[in-house]
C-alpha cells in the first residue's frame, strides 16, 4: 500500500489529503481566520454555574464561552471498593464559583451553535508522547500489540522520568499549581512510538516538560482571558500525527511553507524530513490527484460504487444515517448473493466516507437485510477492519434488533460539510421546500385574513412565478370565488427575486 500526504496552501487556508492507492481517504481543512481550537489551552474565568447540568459556562476570550462539564474538571470514577457514586460525587458548586479563574483546554471545537468542549485535565501532545496533568503513570496506545515492544517503550520512558527528575533541583509546588513532568503526570506512548529509539522519545520528554514549564512560569501572570498555549497550524500538526513510517511521500505546493516544515521536521522529526518534496507543477496538486473531485462528492447526500448500489448519507443535529441500497446492481445469482456483495462493497465506502467526511458522534448505518449468518458476519467484520484503519477512535456495536449497525466516532471539529457548507436561506436545513400548491393556498388563506383586517378597494399579491402561475391557473376558481366573497378585486405581480415560500399582499 502506498500512502502519500499532499498538503495544499493558500493565502486562506491549508488543505490536506491523505492519499492510499491513489484513493484519498481524509481531508483535513484549516482557514486561516477561523482556525480549529482543539488542543489550545486557556486561562479562562467561570461566568456561569449551572448546578442541574453539573457544569460551568467558561469565558475563553473567543464569541461564544466555553462548556466545562464536572466529568472533564475531576476524576469522579468511583474505585471498585468504594461506595454508590452518589454519595462521593461532588458538586460542581463546591468547586467553582463565578469569576473565578481556572486553567482549561478545548477538546472540542465550537459547532453550530454550541461553544467548545473544554476539560481542566490538561495535556501536551509531541511525535510519539503526550503528557497529562494528574497522578503519575505511564500508558501505551492498544495499537501497539507486541508485548516486548511495549516493555521496552514502558522502561525507557520510566528511567527518563527518573532521570529528569534526579537532574532537577527540588521545587516547591503550591496548592493548584501546574506540576512538572519529571515528578507527576502520566505519559502515553502513542502509535508512532513503535520502533522509535529511546534517545528519539527521551528528546520528546525533554521537549513536552520545556512546555510544561513554559505554562507553569506565564500561567500566574496571564490576563484573564488569554491563551497560553496555541496547537500547532495543520501543517505542522499533520506531520506530528499523520506522517508515520509507512507514508513514502509528503507532497507541499508552497516553497516557503516547504521550508518551514523541514525546519520543524529536523528539531523534532528528523526521519520526516526525508519525505518532504516540494510540488513545483503549474496544475494544481489537488487537481492533479483528483482531490478536487473527491471533496465535491463527499458533500453530496448520494454515494454512487463500483457495483452500481450506492449510499444514502443524511447528517443532522443527532447522528447521521447511512442507507445502503442495491441501486442498479442486480447481481447474477439471487437476491442473498446481491445483498451480500453489495454490503462487503458498502462497508468499505462506508467507513471511507466517515473518515473523508470527518463524520462524528453516534453513525447508524442501514445494511441490506441477510439471511445468512455468515454473511452477517463477514460483513460485521470487514467493516470493523476498515474502521480499525480510522486514526480517530470508533466503537461499533453489533446489529441491533432492527438491523442496525451502530458506530461512535470521537467528534472534535466540524465535518468537511460543516465547514465548507451552510444553511440553506431557501429551505432552511429541512432539505426541501413547500410546494406552489401548499404556498398557492397559504395565500388564500392570507388574503381572507387581510381583507377582514383592512379596509380597502384592491389587494395585490406579490410572490415567486411558479406561485403566481399556480394561483392564475390551478386555483383561478377559488381565487374568483374569493373575489366574489370579499368583494374586491385581487392583483397578481410575480417577482423573481422571491423564494418559493415567500409572499406579501398588500392593502391597495
Amino acid at each position: 500500500m502506498t500512502r502519500e500526504i499532499l498538503i495544499n496552501i493558500t493565502p486562506m487556508e491549508t488543505r490536506v489529503a491523505l492519499v492510499e492507492n491513489g484513493v484519498p481517504q481524509e481531508i483535513s481543512i484549516e482557514r486561516n481566520q477561523r482556525s480549529g481550537l482543539v488542543g489550545n489551552i486557556y486561562q479562562g474565568k467561570v461566568v456561569r454555574i449551572l448546578p442541574g447540568m453539573q457544569a460551568a459556562f467558561i469565558d475563553i476570550g473567543v464569541e461564544r464561552t466555553g462548556f466545562l462539564h464536572i466529568d472533564d474538571l475531576v476524576d469522579t470514577k468511583p474505585s471498585i471498593t468504594s461506595e454508590p457514586a452518589e454519595s462521593m460525587m461532588p458538586e460542581i458548586q463546591d468547586l467553582l464559583h463565578d469569576g473565578e479563574k481556572i486553567l482549561v483546554q478545548v477538546i472540542k471545537d465550537p459547532i453550530g451553535s454550541k461553544g467548545a468542549r473544554l476539560t481542566a485535565r490538561l495535556s501536551i501532545a509531541s511525535r510519539y508522547l503526550v503528557y497529562m496533568d494528574g497522578a503519575q503513570k505511564i500508558g501505551i496506545s492498544q495499537r501497539i500489540e507486541d508485548e516486548a515492544e511495549r516493555e521496552r517503550l514502558k522502561s525507557t520512558v520510566s528511567k527518563t522520568i527518573d532521570e529528569l527528575a534526579a537532574a532537577e533541583p527540588p521545587v516547591k509546588t503550591k496548592k493548584n499549581r501546574i506540576q512538572i513532568p519529571s515528578r507527576g503526570g502520566s505519559y502515553i506512548l502513542r502509535t508512532a512510538a513503535e520502533g522509535a529509539s529511546d534517545e528519539e522519545l527521551r528528546i520528546d520528554m525533554r521537549y513536552l516538560q520545556r512546555v510544561w514549564k513554559h505554562l507553569a512560569e506565564i500561567k500566574s501572570e496571564a490576563v484573564v482571558p488569554s491563551c497560553l498555549y496555541e496547537e500547532l497550524p495543520l501543517s505542522r500538526r499533520v506531520l506530528r500525527d499523520m506522517a508515520s513510517a509507512d507514508v513514502e511521500k509528503v507532497l507541499v505546493d508552497s516553497r516557503e511553507v516547504l521550508d518551514l516544515l523541514v525546519k520543524f521536521a529536523n528539531k523534532f522529526s528528523p526521519e520526516i524530513a526525508s519525505l518532504l518534496e516540494h510540488y513545483p507543477g503549474e496544475r494544481p496538486l489537488f487537481y492533479l490527484y483528483g482531490i478536487e473531485d473527491d471533496i465535491a462528492k463527499a458533500l453530496q447526500r448520494t454515494v454512487g460504487m463500483k457495483s452500481g448500489g450506492h449510499l444514502v448519507i443524511d447528517q443532522t443535529e443527532a447522528m447521521t444515517t447511512i442507507d445502503v441500497n442495491t441501486g442498479a446492481f442486480v447481481g447474477n445469482r439471487n437476491l442473498e448473493e446481491t445483498a451480500f456483495k453489495t454490503n462487503l462493497e458498502a462497508a468499505v465506502t462506508t467507513a471511507r466516507q466517515i473518515r473523508m467526511r470527518n463524520l462524528g458522534g453516534i453513525i447508524i448505518v442501514d445494511f441490506i437485510d441477510m439471511q445468512n449468518a455468515e454473511h452477517r458476519r463477514q460483513v460485521l467484520r470487514t467493516f470493523e477492519k476498515s474502521l480499525d484503519r480510522d486514526r480517530a477512535r470508533t466503537t461499533m456495536s453489533g446489529v441491533t434488533e432492527l438491523g442496525l449497525v451502530q458506530v461512535t466516532r470521537k467528534r472534535t471539529s466540524e465535518s468537511l460539510g460543516q465547514i465548507l457548507c451552510e444553511c440553506c436561506p431557501t429551505c432552511e436545513g429541512r432539505g426541501s421546500i413547500k410546494s406552489a400548491e401548499t404556498v398557492s393556498y397559504e395565500v388564500l388563506r392570507e388574503i381572507l385574513r387581510v381583507a377582514r383586517a383592512y379596509e380597502c378597494e384592491n389587494l395585490r399579491v406579490l410572490a415567486s412565478p411558479s406561485v403566481i402561475e399556480r394561483l392564475l391557473d390551478e386555483d383561478s376558481a377559488q381565487v374568483a370565488d374569493l373575489e366574489l366573497f370579499i368583494g374586491r378585486s385581487i392583483q397578481f405581480r410575480a417577482e423573481d427575486l422571491f423564494a418559493r415560500e415567500q409572499f406579501d399582499i398588500i392593502p391597495v
